[in-house]
């Protein structure tokens, strides 16, 4: 029986006591069109090296340093227009605070991603693990949790289209990367995607530090869809009342909370080890 929720939930952890190619792309059938428009400038060598290496990418000029070239390497930008510059005028180039380690590319959002042909396409050897993220709007905090699934091989991770972060330099900074080839799928409705994932035999897992039980007691064998709430209201309570389990990751009393990045590094690792 599905454990009732309190109106609001607490964050995903709890100690003995919880607080608070150039061109456009050619007939992909996994690609929609996706909400975010026009040029974006990524930043970083990570993000712009797997940027330059994604043939979904639409690319328009590189602004680097000459070390940033050399490291990128000439292959790597053979698909754009580089423009050399100083790191001081690649700096005003770009958001205050933008770490860019010498590198800016000029792109388009990727195209947006159908979730059940993402599904279809997946390796069905081993658990498939899809992240579902309910109004996380932080771009540091989403980028770090692709990061993080990128190194736990999570199917997709899918986000509200209306209260989740767009596709900026700052996401792809902090994904280091993982934008480029973790499925970030943008919808208009979470609970409808809860049912859709149910009904292709997901077990529903809500993350909250009120959760009724341990994580690694309510990990399932098979598939699982592991739904993670901002920080600051938690996972909605009509969110919640679409997953069968309900749990939280134990922590010492010492500390009131970790941030939801770590949680869903701990997560994943939980739902991981053993395959």
């Amino acid at each position: 029986m599905r454990p009732k929720p309190p109106r609001k939930d607490r964050l995903p952890f709890r100690g003995k006591s919880p607080g608070k190619p150039q061109g456009k792309p050619q007939g992909n059938p996994r690609e929609k069109r996706s909400r975010s428009g026009g040029e974006t400038w990524l930043y970083g060598l990570h993000a712009v090296q797997a940027a330059l290496a994604n043939p979904r990418r639409r690319l328009g000029r590189a602004v680097l340093t000459a070390r940033a070239a050399e490291l990128i390497g000439t292959e790597l930008l053979s698909r754009v227009r580089v423009e050399p510059a100083d790191a001081e005028a690649i700096t005003r180039m770009l958001p205050p605070g933008a770490v860019h380690q010498g590198a800016a590319l000029e792109t388009h959002p990727l195209a947006a991603l159908d979730l059940d042909t993402v599904l279809n396409e997946a390796d069905t050897g081993k658990r498939r693990v899809v992240l579902v993220l309910d109004q996380l709007s932080d771009p540091h905090n989403v980028g770090a949790i692709l990061r993080t699934a990128a190194a736990f091989a999570v199917t997709a991770v899918v986000v509200q289209d209306r209260n989740a972060p767009p596709q900026s330099g700052a996401l792809a900074k902090a994904a280091s990367g993982a934008l480029e080839f973790v499925p970030y799928i943008e919808v208009v409705n979470i609970t409808r995607v809860l049912d859709q994932l149910a009904e292709r035999g997901f077990w529903r897992i809500a993350l909250a530090g009120d959760g009724a039980q341990p994580l690694s007691n309510v990990i399932p064998e098979g598939d699982v869809a592991l739904v993670l709430g901002s920080e600051g209201d938690g996972i909605r309570r009509l969110v919640r009342e679409h997953c069968e389990a309900s749990a939280f990751i134990p922590i010492a009393p010492q500390m009131e909370s970790l941030n939801v990045s770590n949680a869903a590094a701990i997560a994943l690792y939980e739902l991981r080890r053993g395959q």
